[in-house]
């Protein structure tokens, strides 16, 4: 790649950075008690910008330089803390933040690149399992300092391409004749979310076991 289309990319990832503070800037003023849906849609516009930033400089990093691309996102897995145990015939999977609503386009690129990266490096060291038919619990946690508005309905939020990601690693087939997904919502230190995989015949024990040991958790 040569210098000038490199200073035309830095060009838009500096423009972009110049609107992001634009929008934290904004959010930082405003009234949420007064105006919550205001706040919503600044920090939605805002976290949106971000990810593009970090998309922009991925490529970016891609194009100019001898980097890996399964390299960095390895990288970028550690960053984000993703975490992969397959413990007692249970598969778990931290991912690092809410999944993204579904009209957020670059949201998905920037949590699913990494989770991708992060299951073939687990699985190039760990024997994974091989579930043809199982349960999928997707935990959705929320800090418990948010306010409840905040609190998305689960059918508002990407959860397909996750799940398809993991299935290439773990499932014979997500379908839904073979794969039963349940989701349900903690409140928790800091926003996440938690994919839980297991045969079906353990989901009723663990459940149970899950529902003594969190007092936030909703039912099903």
């Amino acid at each position: 790649m040569d210098r000038t289309l490199i200073s035309h990319r830095i060009g838009e990832v500096l423009n972009n950075i110049s609107r992001l503070q634009s929008h934290v800037c904004a959010m930082d003023s405003l009234d949420i008690q007064r105006y919550p849906e205001n706040y919503e849609a600044m920090s939605t516009e805002a976290a949106l910008r971000a990810e593009k930033i970090a998309c922009q400089l991925r490529n970016l990093l891609y194009a100019s330089t001898s980097i890996p691309k399964m390299d960095y996102l390895a990288q970028v897995g550690e960053v984000h803390e993703t975490d992969i145990r397959y413990e007692d015939g249970i598969m778990e999977l931290s991912l690092p933040r809410l999944l993204p609503k579904k009209k957020m386009r670059q949201s998905d690129l920037f949590l699913l690149d990494p989770l991708h990266a992060a299951l073939g490096h687990y699985a190039r060291q760990n024997p994974l399992p091989r579930f043809r038919e199982c349960v999928v619990c997707i935990s959705h946690v929320y800090d418990h300092e948010l306010p409840d508005w905040c609190l998305l309905d689960y059918d508002n939020l990407q959860q397909k391409k996750i799940l398809d990601a993991i299935a290439l690693y773990v499932m014979a087939d997500d379908s839904g004749l073979l794969c039963d997904a349940y989701h349900t919502t903690e409140l928790g230190a800091r926003n996440g979310t938690m994919v839980y995989i297991m045969e079906k015949s353990r989901f009723s024990g663990w459940l149970s076991e899950r529902e003594k040991q969190l007092k936030s958790i909703s039912d099903f």
